[in-house]
């Protein structure tokens, strides 16, 4: 799969832009600040419906503007695919697939497949649960697109039961407005049971790709795996947020994780029902990432920091790769040469070589090896310019 044109109207930094890339490595080149990295987001924003440096979407629509457009042409083998997103500040966003209005925007996910790396994907390894979470949820999305609707459901439900918890603290047990409570647990064990077992399953399958990521890119060849620490895990309440928490989820079986789900939430109500929030589900669990016998987080240098993020990317495309009918995922390399020693730089150009399209973006073209400088573009204050002189 490759992207052979990308339009953008109001886009972050662009009124309008018109841009053709190649298959293979296509290299943006600018200062800081001048749009090579919204170029990038736009490109992932199309493929996942996120962006990888803000929550939510209002951020990219130019200032002062009422919306944005996004467009973007995909190719593979002998198809062509046209998405359309359109960005509003007021009322719902929309979508067009080759021209076709869509009932969801959500169902242009699929359609492209990408996997961005960028310096702020440390914090997957160095920071908190969340970036974790995140990590692994935008691959599944990607993988299965329609966990996305699971996912939303997901949110509304946790959302709801935590307004009733909040309006029920210091109720009595028998009071009845905690009849409507079983109804949102329900709703919140199906749904999160199913995240879950597919985050789960996830770990599994991965394993061997970050493995052989990490053993290529990496000085030391200590072996990486993950753990999935869960609020589930355990016969009593530890707070799995907290690194003193060593619960690990074994299985994942649907009927088990169910189960363990509803016993854990009926252990922990009476605590919920203090604090008003909700305890027990995948919006607390987290990723333990080990090097070797150790934790990852905490134990390893900033060079290992940075192997292990970046094997966690190119393990995932990887198995989108292996996975999907739409061959390689685009591979977008924002901003990363520069952060890199000459070894790993060298070793990141040979590992994406092969791939079909890469989009790297850098602020100085010497940053990145020159194996990897094929179709070459400047870009400047929102303007491009091809330069492959």
């Amino acid at each position: 799969m490759h992207i052979k044109h990308l339009s953008l109207s109001n886009f972050r930094n662009y009124s309008t832009l018109e841009l053709a890339l190649a298959p293979g490595v296509n290299l943006l080149v600018g200062r800081n600040g001048q749009g090579k990295t919204n170029l990038a987001e736009a490109i992932f924003y199309c493929a996942t419906l996120s962006s990888h440096r803000v929550s939510g979407y209002l951020p990219l629509v130019k200032h002062h503007q009422e919306k944005a457009i996004i467009r973007l042409l995909a190719g593979f083998e002998d198809r062509e695919n046209l998405i359309e997103l359109e960005l509003n500040t007021v009322g719902s966003n929309r979508a067009r697939i080759n021209r076709s209005e869509t009932s969801r925007v959500r169902d242009v996910l699929g359609l492209v497949n990408a996997v961005i790396f960028s310096p702020e994907d440390l914090d997957i390894v160095k920071r908190d649960p969340a970036q974790r979470r995140s990590f692994i949820d935008d691959l599944l999305v990607q993988l299965t697109p329609r966990l996305a609707g699971v996912f939303s459901d997901y949110d509304r439900v946790l959302k709801q039961r935590n307004t009733l918890l909040k309006t029920s603290r210091n109720l009595p047990s028998n009071s009845p407005g905690l009849d409507t409570l079983a109804a949102w647990d329900d709703s919140l064990v199906k749904l999160g049971t199913e995240i879950i077992s597919f985050r789960q399953e996830l770990i599994q399958r991965i394993g061997q790709p970050l493995l052989s990521s990490y053993q290529a890119i990496a000085d030391e060849k200590n072996n990486p795996s993950i753990k999935y620490r869960s609020s589930l895990a355990g016969t009593t309440f530890i707070d799995v947020e907290s690194d003193a928490s060593n619960d690990y989820l074994i299985t994942s079986d649907r009927s088990e994780i169910e189960q363990m789900f509803r016993e854990k939430l009926a252990l922990v109500k009476p605590k919920e029902l203090e604090r008003g929030i909700s305890l027990v589900g995948p919006h607390r669990d987290d990723l333990v990432l080990y090097l070797g016998e150790f934790p990852a987080k905490g134990f390893v240098s900033h060079g290992e920091s940075w192997s292990y993020a970046l094997a966690l990317k190119l393990a995932s495309a990887q198995l989108l790769k292996n996975e999907s009918r739409a061959g390689d995922p685009i591979l977008i390399l924002d901003d990363v040469f520069a952060e890199l020693d000459s070894t790993r730089r060298s070793r990141l150009a040979e590992l994406v070589s092969d791939n079909e399209q890469v989009i790297i973006t850098a602020a100085v073209a010497e940053d990145v090896p020159e194996s990897l400088k094929a179709h070459r573009i400047a870009v400047t204050s929102g303007t491009v310019e091809v330069r492959n002189d």
